[in-house]
């Protein structure tokens, strides 16, 4: 079945001219994968329709470099929903995660270092070393997100409460006041149920920057620091913008293996996230297909869509597509001009997908020596096991590299999350050398000093953040074999990331939950009938979630019964 489902090419593309699909799914990445595994598991009859040679989108694992294989753009798991692996049994098709002890290191410039991970005396022996009120905090900090944590999870796997978009059906109708009314009563009865003080505390780190929040709880600069990262990754925003907290939150919901907050390394990379999804889907009975961009929607006189056009002029019918893509993809480049709400698309192009990230994979010959933990292991130390974070031992020094962004120039002391999967998982490097993840920020996508499409401006910057890792690593920069960059101009042109923005969109109060991607359009439906959003563009957001995938395919299904 995985030989007869899974095609790449134009050749394969035309087999399926002629054919009336159920569902028609636009980009292969893990949502995509997972809204058509659902769907086919429901006996639809699905193609996935993918625009590179692999499939993952952003979880893709790549060979750039012989005997290396990078974790292309996402590179860490943990935000997956339980459910996801779960139903589509994702262990049988072969998803293997590495847990990470400890799971961070932050190496200070005085000859310090804080360590962190889900050993509860290692944190306590830890940042006790910078402060033992903060040792005492940190167990309660961790328990207070973990009651957010479990507030949000139900928010999580259920579409939004949006209300019905073209309809005229009186029991419908009905239906949806109901089906609201029981939404708004369970949430409601779950927030009385976390208290008061807990309520108050949960919308003041929805609202406030990360930086007042973790003011309010410890005072050691590099623990701060450390955790402050959560909050800005993936964003143009400093931990003193206005509900940054929520990004902190966003990405400690996640869990392995039911431990809530640990993430994982991927066995094979995180395109073995996106492979066991696809062997899901294809078990059930999708077609996917490698290779097969799609250039435009099809939409009928009625205002309908009825299928897709290659970008080699063959057509595939459908009266369900559902789009992967960023909103901005599929609405201003994949749906004809015309057809959409001047309201809707004006809205759309508001939304925010700016990005200040830029992805570095390299390849080295042996584990950067951290002067500050000369701790005596033959090869990997507990130093290598987790995120190390370079560059901001102070949330101050987050705020500067953010403000050089602003001003229009890559970050003179970026903000760096380095990890090192190779030192867990045997099978993406050759023998005693290592694959390594620079997450950095931060990068305008169009900078005022210079071009990301000069290579000279790129080996510059590449070097200026090889060099801040040397000032904590002596020699790493030596140990390099070969490295590939991806700034955000990169990641919208080989990822499909609109602006470069790794969560298809910004993550602001502004743009979550009844107004992703915009407002009145939260519930994977669109204003062209029969288009669905199924991507990391609607909620409830980015991170390798599927959640987007499974709820818009449950929604579809809803649909296709009332046909």
């Amino acid at each position: 079945m995985w030989r007869r489902n899974f095609s790449t090419g134009a050749a394969a593309s035309r087999a399926l001219t002629g054919k009336k699909f159920d569902a028609l799914v636009i980009g292969g990445g893990h949502n995509g994968l997972t809204a058509a595994a659902y769907l086919a598991r429901a006996g639809l009859s699905v193609a996935v329709l993918e625009r590179r040679h692999v499939l993952g989108g952003a979880a893709v694992t790549e060979e750039i470099i012989p005997g290396f294989k990078f974790s292309r753009c996402s590179y860490l798991q943990s935000l997956l929903r339980p459910s996801v692996i779960k139903e589509l049994e994702l262990k049988r098709h072969g998803l293997k995660l590495l847990r990470r002890s400890p799971s961070s290191f932050t190496p200070c410039v005085d000859g310090r270092y804080l360590l962190l991970g889900p050993d509860k005396e290692l944190n306590r022996s830890e940042i006790s070393k910078f402060s033992s009120r903060d040792a005492e905090a940190y167990p309660r900090y961790e328990s207070q997100l973990e009651r957010f944590c479990e507030f949000m999870d139900p928010l999580l796997d259920a579409p939004p409460p949006e209300s019905l978009q073209n309809t005229s059906s009186i029991a419908d109708r009905l239906k949806d006041k109901l089906h609201k009314s029981a939404y708004w009563t369970r949430f409601l009865r779950s927030g009385l149920s976390l208290g008061q003080k807990d309520l108050v505390d949960f919308m003041d780190l929805l609202l406030a920057p990360a930086s007042k929040v973790l003011n309010n709880w410890f005072e050691a600069e590099v623990l701060k620091a450390t955790l402050g990262t959560d909050a800005i990754i993936g964003t143009t925003g400093s931990v003193h913008t206005p509900g940054s907290g929520y990004v902190l939150l966003h990405h400690v919901m996640g869990e392995t293996d039911g431990d809530r907050g640990v993430w994982s390394y991927v066995e094979g990379g995180m395109g073995s996230v996106s492979l066991a999804i696809s062997k899901a889907a294809k078990e059930a009975g999708a077609h996917i297909l490698t290779n097969a961009e799609v250039s435009q929607l099809i939409v009928n006189d009625s205002g309908a869509t009825s299928g897709v056009v290659l970008a080699d002029g063959t057509e595939i019918l459908s009266s369900m597509v559902l789009s992967n893509a960023t909103p901005y993809k599929t609405f201003m480049e994949l749906v004809p001009n015309n057809v959409l709400p001047d309201e809707f698309t004006s809205n759309l192009k508001h939304s925010d997908y700016s990005s200040a990230t830029t992805k570095i994979n390299l390849a080295v010959d042996e584990l950067p020596k951290f002067e500050s933990c000369k701790l005596s292991h033959p090869d990997a130390g507990p130093q290598h096991m987790g995120t190390i974070h370079i560059g901001s031992e102070r949330m101050e020094e987050i705020d500067s590299a953010c403000q050089d962004a602003v001003n229009g120039i890559p970050s003179r002391r970026p903000v760096i999350e380095m990890t090192i999967p190779s030192v867990l998982d045997k099978t993406i490097s050759p023998p005693g050398k290592h694959v390594i993840n620079l997450f950095v920020q931060y990068t305008p996508y169009k900078p005022s000093d210079g071009s990301w499409s000069d290579p000279a401006y790129r080996e510059s910057f590449a070097q200026r953040c090889f060099s801040l890792i040397d000032e904590f690593a002596p020699g790493f920069s030596s140990s390099i074999i070969g490295y590939d960059m991806l700034t955000p101009p990169d990641l919208e042109r080989e990822i499909g990331l609109t602006g470069g923005n790794i969560f298809h969109g910004a993550m602001g109060l502004d743009s979550l939950f009844l107004m992703r991607p915009v407002k009145g359009w939260s519930s994977y439906r669109t204003p062209v009938q029969g288009l669905y959003l199924c991507g990391s563009g609607t909620h409830p957001g980015g991170g390798v979630m599927g959640a987007p995938g499974r709820n818009a395919a449950n929604v579809v299904l809803q649909d296709f019964k009332r046909r």
